[in-house]
């Protein structure tokens, strides 16, 4: 396994392909170092004796000791140690732990490419497998790139009047394909080793040439990275590690990328494409089960810690807005527990959590965000919106005022008074909440697509028996 460092040495050494604000950076540019920061923790948590059990696992290739961040699930406790393990990660770093993706989409890829051969005499699984290898054993990094562009939304790939608003196959050859589009939302994308690409959607036959999966170094030629990135605002001298992470993500162009067969693991299989953009959804709404919940574990504490600096925690109106927090974040953790205990074994042996469970909490947390972030406003009150900036609490001639005028409970100093009103908000007011509230709803898929996606499973049928059989009715 690597350590933090060597992970950060890679990305140092890397191919310059990254784009912020019209400039080409290096890797380690000062915007992209939060992001950094929050994948950072994944190895020092596992090279940690304390967190061995949670964090790293026994390959089921090799038989060696691997991070957890690149395992394929192999049974319900794999299922269960990966949520718990990005709850632990996410609540240390304060919100998303990013690594979550690439994980998702191996074992979607686990699933999916042996269901492919056993239907199709294709060999894409072996392919992966050795992929998966070097993964491993090289302890890498990985974006799952799923989204596309898609131009148009009422019409297929094959029917955009631009085909590469889907990344499609331009030409195939004796040693690999050709790829050309462009996928949208990579976080991560700009501090991984990898680009793993997979569909978004169904596809028809007709839409073939975007049935297409494969991974690519995250800096090969002709990937472009154009990037936003952003983090809590940075702090003078009141120090604090929320401020010290962030995340970056990017629209990820191919412009007539090669891609080698040994990492080709879908195309032109339609049939398949669907399924791997269900298999990766339902595997990364699970992971969403254990980062969800963290990031309402954030605010709530924020939410009781200003409430007792207000002196208002006793109160009966606080409290029920602390046990809303509450309830939502452990039943999206419950439903998680149960997707995992209701997982299902795959024909390549991984472990697949189960689809309604996994879609019933994604969708809760989804509905949930901003409500979330209105109670902390509530018990917060608008300081969090007009806080003066920090340079005015360090100047001697505004300092002592601000000191004075923050006080509320004398039993706390008000440097920690201040320090809490200034986590609050960074979580209420800052470009970076911003972006996570909009991630908190839309990552992973929108709530109308975790409804789709449970009734296209539920068994309403099963229901009507149940009502029939108490009305007397029989058919």
């Amino acid at each position: 396994m690597r350590t933090a460092e060597q992970y950060r040495a890679k990305l140092r050494s890397m191919r310059k392909n990254v784009y912020i604000d019209g400039k080409l950076v290096e890797r380690d540019d000062p915007q992209l170092i939060p992001g950094q920061n929050v994948v950072a923790e994944t190895f020092n948590f596992a090279a940690d004796p304390k967190y061995a059990d949670l964090m790293t696992a026994r390959s089921h290739i090799t038989g060696k000791v691997i991070n957890r961040f690149t395992h394929i699930h192999q049974n319900v406790d794999d299922l269960l140690k990966k949520q718990e393990m990005t709850r632990l990660l996410c609540q240390y770093v304060g919100g998303c732990i990013q690594r979550c993706m690439g994980v998702d989409a191996l074992n979607a890829l686990s699933v999916v490419t042996r269901d492919c051969d056993l239907a199709m005499g294709t060999n894409y699984h072996e392919r992966f497998l050795k992929y998966l290898e070097y993964y491993q054993e090289n302890d890498l990094v990985g974006n799952c790139a799923q989204t596309d562009v898609k131009g148009d939304r009422m019409k297929r790939p094959h029917e955009q009047v631009d085909p590469d608003l889907y990344v499609r196959v331009v030409e195939k050859r004796a040693d690999g394909i050709i790829v050309r589009g462009a996928k949208a939302h990579n976080t991560i994308a700009p501090y991984a080793d990898e680009i793993i690409v997979i569909p978004t959607r169904f596809m028809t036959e007709k839409d073939a040439d975007w049935a297409v999966a494969f991974a690519v170094p995250a800096d090969a030629e002709g990937v472009y990275l154009i990037c936003r990135a952003t983090a809590p605002r940075p702090r003078k001298e009141l120090k604090a590690p929320f401020a010290e992470y962030g995340s970056a993500d990017s629209l990820t162009v191919f412009d007539n990328v090669f891609v080698p067969w040994e990492r080709v693991f879908l195309c032109g299989e339609t049939k398949f494409a669907g399924q791997l953009a269900l298999q990766f959804a339902n595997f990364h709404r699970h992971s969403y089960t254990g980062c969800k919940p963290a990031v309402t574990d954030i605010i709530m504490g924020a939410a009781a810690l200003v409430a007792e600096y207000n002196g208002i925690e006793k109160a009966s109106h606080v409290r029920d807005k602390l046990a809303q927090l509450v309830a939502v974040a452990e039943l999206v953790y419950g439903t998680g527990i149960a997707a995992a205990v209701k997982a299902h074994q795959a024909a390549s042996g991984t472990y697949v959590p189960n689809f309604v469970y996994t879609n019933v909490a994604r969708y809760h947390a989804g509905i949930n965000i901003y409500h979330e972030h209105e109670i902390l406003a509530d018990l917060a009150g608008g300081l969090p919106a007009t806080l003066p900036p920090e340079g005015d609490f360090l100047n001697p001639v505004t300092r002592d005022f601000l000191h004075k005028y923050i006080m509320r409970n004398p039993a706390i100093s008000a440097e920690n008074q201040h320090r809490c009103f200034r986590l609050c908000s960074d979580l209420l007011c800052s470009a970076h909440t911003g972006v996570r509230q909009v991630g908190g709803i839309h990552g992973g898929g929108s709530p109308i697509m975790e409804k789709i996606a449970i009734m296209g499973m539920y068994d309403m049928e099963a229901k009507k028996k149940i009502a029939k059989r108490l009305a007397g009715i029989k058919d």
